[in-house]
């Protein structure tokens, strides 16, 4: 009974030493071992190759289990002044990582730490980067860049070398960006009136140079038509001469053959479907239907 005793009361110091002396870490996690309160080592490092799993340690050293993923703080609404005196009510976020798990520990101690940090950091960056802009800038024309700048200068606070917090700031977020309820109304009212004016101001714009272009359009027109009607009389001019020359030409050829083909012509015009005519009998006008030899 005796030995049976002895090898039970050493199972059970070995079961205590054992669990005393070896911790778990799972794949999610970093694990800061401390000797008498000062860090030693970190298990399972962000940066470095995942070391998961069963570890070992001195029976004296603590364990601080710290985040491995992204976390999150959700940032309480900060109240700021944009460069054209508007108060503005802004909602973010920020995403961060442990990235130096002994200076995180050191500053921040744990999550709850990180957040009052963080939330610190924040208000004075969001408080400078958004106060040196207007508030339509922070509403839609550069949200994207002044997040980017947030960010930048968050992580310069956070991983400075001196009072650095030990994490890495992933992403900055705005939520929302509102005016108090006691100044959206007049600042809407603002901005219309700016629009409708800069819409006026463009409709002027536009008017006078459609009225240049009309103008523009009616010279062309008009000097178009004056070009044209010049061209028209000149070739009606050079058709006529040559109309002329031609007649010109069959009356000295044939003079009684020149005076038929015109009475011809008068013929065709003259007596169309309808017509009377009062002619005295010896009038030249019918001279070749009368006489197929031609006049009188």
């Amino acid at each position: 009974m005796r030995g049976i005793s002895l090898i039970i009361s050493l199972a059970a110091i070995g079961l205590i030493v054992f669990l005393t002396c070896t911790f778990t870490v799972k794949q999610w996690e970093q694990v800061l071992v401390l000797e008498f309160g000062e860090a030693k080592r970190i298990e399972n490092q962000w940066g470095g190759d995942a070391d998961a799993g069963l570890k070992f340690k001195k029976p004296w050293e603590k364990i601080v289990v710290l985040d491995r993923r992204n976390l999150e703080i959700d940032l309480s609404p900060v109240e700021l002044l944009t460069s054209d005196q508007e108060p503005m009510l802004v909602d973010a976020f920020v995403r961060y990582r442990i990235v130096d798990g002994v200076v995180y520990y050191e500053t921040l101690r744990n999550d709850l730490g990180a957040q009052q940090k963080l939330q610190s950091v924040m208000d004075s960056t969001l408080r400078d980067v958004l106060g040196r802009v207007a508030t339509t800038d922070i509403i839609s024309g550069r949200r994207a860049e002044l997040m980017a700048e947030i960010q930048d200068v968050t992580n310069a606070v956070a991983q400075d070398q001196e009072e650095g917090f030990g994490v890495e700031i992933i992403d900055v977020r705005i939520k929302r960006a509102d005016l108090p309820p006691a100044n959206a109304q007049r600042v809407f009212e603002r901005m219309k009136t700016e629009r409708n004016q800069r819409a006026a101001q463009i409709r002027a714009e536009g008017e006078r140079e459609a009225i240049e272009i009309r103008a523009t359009a009616d010279k062309t027109v008009t000097v178009t038509l004056a070009t044209a009607q010049e061209q028209s009389e000149r070739i009606k001019g050079d058709g006529d001469a040559q109309r002329n020359r031609t007649y010109a030409e069959a009356y000295n050829l044939d003079p009684e053959f020149f005076a038929f083909y015109r009475s011809m012509e008068a013929y065709k015009k003259g007596l169309s479907k309808g017509t009377t005519y009062v002619l005295s009998p010896d009038s030249d006008f019918l001279g070749y239907l009368d006489n197929q030899r031609g006049r009188r």
